[in-house]
């Protein structure tokens, strides 16, 4: 394959040779003629030749006044390249290589004489030599040249134009130039006729008065004046001119920073599958939170014709930008805020935020699947199977609760019942409240009230729990409670295995349970940690030498043993910490039950633990100097049946 280097050697080579007939003046009947004598010199066909036109040559008439066309023709740029591939060579085209372009000379011929302007090449692009600037002046019938000046510009090559001779100037001769406006005056195209003998070429000045004369007066493009003046086009519609557009302003308009339509859900994966149950469909938003911003209307741009005549442009329209509930407007009327935390809704074109979400029915893929709201959610259903429901706020659910999770930040009332299946959690800030809790885990940060019962879960409540009613019973499970435990009946007659712990803290203790099950594999791992220091110890007292692998395997160990080290103390320190403040706890804590309690209940009240062997009727269970004791039956000072 031939590179680009290649490429540049062919050139080189060539450039001698290429040089001498980089350009040549022909002369013929007419332009055809003229171009196919051109194509003969050169060697090329005439669709790959380039040309200026110096004398388009007059028909005459009987014979009388006719003159040949002469031009000045040149091979395009990429004649090299197709050279090249005629001889069967690969090229390989780079791109972003620089654009290499050879240096150009320009002969204008003006009143005050023969300018002649030296352009330098491009890139790797060959310079303009002096026998070549000499010859585009002789082809000019300039006269009187400077020689040693052209050779300096030569060798400068800055593209300014200087005299460096005469020519016989004759006034008549110079090119006419027309105009044509189109496009209902927002375009304006010149034509150059090709200058007679001894005619100036074009001049910039004598171009922009002629644009100004014909009352073109917007929108001149000099630097295609200027273009036209350095390398001049003949016998050719040139656009000079442009005029500027009218603009109309855009309208205001209301940016969301949500999506305002419910038409398109937007679906997650859950361990490379869709997760149907994520539907996504609540918009929470928090206080303070920028719910849309307005883009106020623009102002239309006048625009202009190339004769100056003034197009007016319309200013886009306005729009109201109104606020509904718990939304508010920043100082300069752009921004809209939320006021609360919520579910952002817009209604009749107003955004609202609204404190409440409610399911219209069920929780399931029908109504949209899971529910997370920053505020207070209303189920009007149930909670089916597999479903979660969380809130910032409060959880009502006027139906049943399945195996599902609920979680709030405030109470979570289930007018109904919840029935855990054995994979149901229910956990609230609060206090929960319910018909009965059945096979569930119930974590709440303040009471449970169960009023039909409380069968085979997991509570904890840092205050009370309380089952209040007609069948108000708790069977089985484990229920730990900071200050009561109040129930109808307690276990069954069955003998349901039920534990009940008044007295502490549920979630302290709970903590310390976890903590010392943590401590019990750290002291595990560093005894197995201190026996492997020892073996090693015990085998350098052996062997008085130790290889680089075990030397480097014994500094890990005591590494590892000072990090165990540290972590155990720091449980340690916790664990003391949760005991003291089991210890400073001042509820006392009690157990009652109104009707009976059955053999097989176990009660714990602080560090006291008593297993129930006999039936009582009506009993609250106390602690007194370390033992639980029977006393009679104490009522609950308020009814906790109705949430208030």
């Amino acid at each position: 394959m031939v590179k680009i280097d290649n490429i540049r050697d062919y050139m080189r080579l060539q450039a001698e040779e290429d040089r001498k007939r980089k350009w040549i003046q022909v002369e013929g009947e007419d332009l055809d003629d003229a171009l196919r004598q051109a194509a003969i010199e050169l060697g090329l066909p005439v669709k790959k030749l380039e040309y200026e036109i110096r004398d388009p040559g007059k028909k005459g008439a009987f014979g009388l006044g006719k003159s040949k066309c002469i031009i000045i023709a040149y091979p395009i740029v990429e004649e090299v390249i197709d050279k090249l591939e005629e001889d069967d060579f690969t090229v390989e085209r780079l791109e972003d290589k620089p654009v290499d372009k050879d240096g150009v000379a320009v002969v204008r011929l003006t009143s005050e004489g023969a300018l002649l302007s030296i352009f330098a090449p491009l890139g790797r692009g060959s310079k303009v030599t002096e026998k070549q600037a000499l010859a585009m002046l002789n082809a000019r019938d300039v006269t009187d040249i400077d020689n040693s000046l052209v050779k300096k510009l030569v060798k400068i090559s800055d593209g300014i134009p200087v005299k460096v001779g005469e020519f016989v100037y004759n006034p008549a001769s110079d090119p006419l130039v027309s105009v044509e406006i189109t496009d209902f005056e927002m375009k304006a195209f010149i034509t150059v006729r090709t200058p007679g003998k001894g005619g100036a070429d074009i001049d910039f000045d004598n171009i922009i008065n002629f644009l100004k004369n014909n009352n073109i007066i917007h929108g001149i493009d000099e630097d295609k004046v200027r273009e036209l003046e350095n390398f001049p086009v003949y016998e050719k519609s040139i656009l000079v001119a442009e005029g500027t557009k009218a603009v109309n302003g855009n309208d205001a308009k209301i940016i969301y920073n949500f999506d305002i339509t419910r038409s398109t859900i937007k679906l997650k994966e859950k361990n490379g599958k869709v997760d149907f149950k994520e539907q996504n469909l609540i918009k929470n938003v928090v206080e303070g939170q920028a719910l849309a911003r307005k883009i106020p209307l623009e102002e239309g741009k006048s625009g202009r014709t190339v004769t100056g005549r003034l197009l007016p442009a319309k200013d886009g329209k306005d729009i109201l930008f109104e606020v509904g509930k718990n939304v508010k407007l920043s100082d300069d009327g752009i921004t809209a805020v939320a006021t609360i935390n919520g579910q952002v809704i817009t209604l009749l074109g107003k955004l609202n935020v609204e404190p409440i979400y409610v399911v219209p029915g069920d929780v399931n893929l029908k109504t949209g699947g899971n529910v997370t709201f920053l505020g207070t959610v209303l189920v009007k259903g149930s909670v089916a199977d597999g479903f979660k429901v969380k809130a910032a706020g409060n959880i009502e659910v006027l139906g049943n609760v399945g195996k599902a999770e609920l979680d709030a930040e405030g109470d979570i009332i289930v007018h109904q019942g919840i029935s855990g299946k054995n994979g149901g959690f229910v956990r609230a800030g609060k206090g929960v409240w319910a018909k009965f809790l059945e096979n569930a885990i119930i974590e709440s940060g303040e009471i449970v009230v169960a009023s039909d019962g409380i069968i085979n879960c997991k509570v904890e409540a840092n205050k009370k729990i309380i089952c209040q009613g007609k069948r108000a019973t708790i069977v089985g499970g484990v229920l730990r409670a900071a200050e009561d435990i109040h129930a109808k009946s307690l276990g069954s007659v069955a003998g349901s295995d039920t534990v009940l712990e008044v007295g502490f803290d549920p979630k302290s203790k709970k903590r310390l349970v976890e903590l010392n099950e943590e401590k019990e594999v750290l002291d595990k791992e560093l005894d197995g940690i201190s026996l492997d220091i020892s073996t090693i110890k015990n085998l350098n007292k052996l062997k008085k030498k130790l290889t680089d692998e075990k030397k480097e395997y014994f500094n890990q160990l005591i590494e590892k043993k000072s990090e165990t080290e540290k972590d155990i103390a720091q449980l340690n320190e916790e664990i003391e910490e949760i005991q003291e403040h089991l210890a400073s706890l001042s509820v006392s804590g009690r157990i009652s039950s109104s009707f009976k309690v059955f053999p097989g209940v176990k009660i714990h009240i602080k560090d006291a633990f008593l297993e129930v062997k006999n039936e009582f009727k009506a009993v609250t269970f106390i602690n007194e100097n370390g033992l639980v004791k029977i006393t009679k039956y104490e009522e609950l000072e308020e009814d906790y049946s109705k949430k208030k």
